[in-house]
């Protein structure tokens, strides 16, 4: 995948692109509301669904408050094992291990199975100026790699493409990939499956290397998780004798009691499934089973900075289920490419301002990609409460302010851009502290009402530009109620003061 999220504009200018193309639309549409419809179905089923959800949150706030305890247990269950484990600060210092680690082999091709930790540092990229080509085969991503495209849905990243699509990016682009499609392939989604079996089979049966992510890992052990629907994984797992996996650090567990909880909550809330079609487990390596060497890779890229949010993080909470993106009117809209991230979505717009800072142009608009109806924090299975530090990051974004960069506290200079709306909030927050200057604002505002334009000017332009500007009432609401109830301000409890 050639694809890269680098220099891509802000939020609002790729989404007013986005917004524009009505196919891209209706793929999203009918996608989103398929999911979503059929996770409502899968949660309704159990009774105990709020306890579950209450206890995921519970569970991964515990372990990231003792973070470091569980990730020291973690690397020596799996020292203990047979596996060796690697500790990557940043992206290009686990790309340069996972890079270090294939050249090893002697190999120069490898088999992935879907990582979105992968994505984020971009390791595809890394791999292929380093003269080793990654090939993807989960079935989403390998759409996505044949078509030089980016994932736009953390379950289904193909999901703003229709079969149509899917037959021709088949038929143009397999046979520069390894097995050609099959002659005649129709959209057909048998057909699609089939075309994409055979053209894999060859590539797990040749690849000594494999690269892998983990929903969960489990501090007790040392074992690794990956939930799947499609049995790409288990091959990607079991037939390479190299197996390197990058994981992020909040993806571990104390226990595997805990684990139990999550293998409830992550297949309703992502496939609205009972249970995952295919549950992958891993403990270090076993003579003769699977493969001969294991190396965790854990990527910290920014989650030690999170984590050091009391506000933001929650959203180490994640367990990528992708329930908040189908939900989102504005990821429905906008789509997930729009976001500039491997993580799009609700869930991206308030994880990748962490990881990556609000310094860029784009990363500071991603807290503003919400209406903050909420619907997000709703679905989400181990309750992170997204809208909150949506509001949370805005002020980081205009006020700047105090934060951990690599661990170190600074403090960071608001965004560009934001001079009017801090001026404007100032302003504000004068007048509400000063009563006599409010009530003098709200008279003159309603006096002069008739003169009031439709549209704001200057930096108010973009706000009206899809929204009405409200009409301003003939009088105020204290002006009101002095006018109908001046005489009933003296009431129990009240008595010697006046209700203004």
């Amino acid at each position: 995948m050639t694809g890269t999220y680098l220099g891509m504009p802000a939020f609002p200018v790729a989404a007013a692109t986005s917004t524009r193309n009505t196919q891209l639309r209706a793929n999203l549409r009918h996608a989103t509301h398929t999911i979503r419809a059929k996770r409502a179905k899968a949660v309704a089923e159990l009774a105990d669904w709020g306890e579950l959800r209450a206890a995921g949150a519970a569970i991964k706030d515990r372990t990231l408050r003792h973070l470091d305890h569980y990730l020291e247990q973690l690397e020596s269950a799996v020292t203990a094992a047979g596996g060796q484990v690697h500790w990557a600060a940043d992206a290009d210092e686990a790309n340069r291990i996972v890079t270090e680690l294939v050249r090893a082999t002697g190999e120069r091709e490898v088999v992935k199975v879907k990582s979105m930790a992968t994505q984020e540092i971009g390791l595809n990229d890394a791999l292929a100026e380093a003269g080793i080509r990654a090939y993807e085969t989960d079935l989403a991503e390998l759409i996505v790699q044949l078509g030089d495209d980016l994932p736009s849905h953390i379950l289904v990243p193909a999901i703003h493409r229709n079969r149509t699509e899917i037959r021709d990016i088949f038929t143009d682009q397999m046979a520069r990939w390894g097995r050609p499609a099959p002659e005649g392939l129709t959209d057909a989604p048998a057909d699609l499956a089939e075309a994409a079996r055979l053209h894999l089979r060859e590539k797990f049966l040749n690849a000594k290397v494999g690269i892998s992510g983990a929903n969960f890992m489990v501090a007790e052990t040392g074992t690794l998780v990956v939930v799947e629907s499609e049995g790409n994984g288990r091959m990607c797992l079991t037939l390479p004798e190299t197996l390197i996996s990058v994981v992020g650090i909040e993806k571990v567990v104390p226990t595997w009691q805990d684990l139990e909880v999550f293998l409830q909550l992550l297949p309703r809330s992502s496939t609205a499934e009972r249970m995952n079609p295919y549950t992958s487990t891993w403990t270090g390596t076993t003579d003769g089973d699977g493969p001969r060497a294991f190396h965790l890779v854990l990527l910290d890229n920014g989650r030690t900075d999170t984590l050091a949010d009391t506000v933001g993080r929650q959203a180490l909470r994640c367990i990528r289920c992708s329930a908040c993106l189908n939900v989102c009117p504005v990821y429905e809209r906008a789509g997930g490419h729009a976001y500039g991230s491997a993580y799009p979505g609700p869930i991206g717009a308030i994880l990748t301002p962490q990881l990556r800072g609000t310094q860029s142009e784009l990363d500071a608009s991603l807290p503003y990609a919400s209406s903050l109806c909420g619907a997000c924090y709703e679905v989400c299975p181990v309750a992170i409460d997204i809208p909150e530090i949506l509001v949370h990051l805005r002020e980081r974004v205009v006020e700047g302010g105090p934060v951990s960069v690599r661990g170190t506290r600074t403090v960071i200079k608001p965004a560009k851009g934001h001079a009017a709306e801090r001026a404007a909030m100032r302003a504000a927050r004068w007048a509400f502290d000063h009563p006599g200057v409010l009530r003098a604002g709200q008279r003159l505002a309603a006096r002069t009402r008739r003169f009031h334009p439709s549209r704001l000017p200057g930096p108010g332009r973009a706000w009206t530009d899809t929204r009405e500007l409200p009409e301003v009432p003939a009088e105020s609401f204290r002006d009101w109620w002095r006018r109908t109830r001046g005489d009933e301000g003296e009431t129990s409890g009240t008595k010697g003061r006046k209700t203004t």
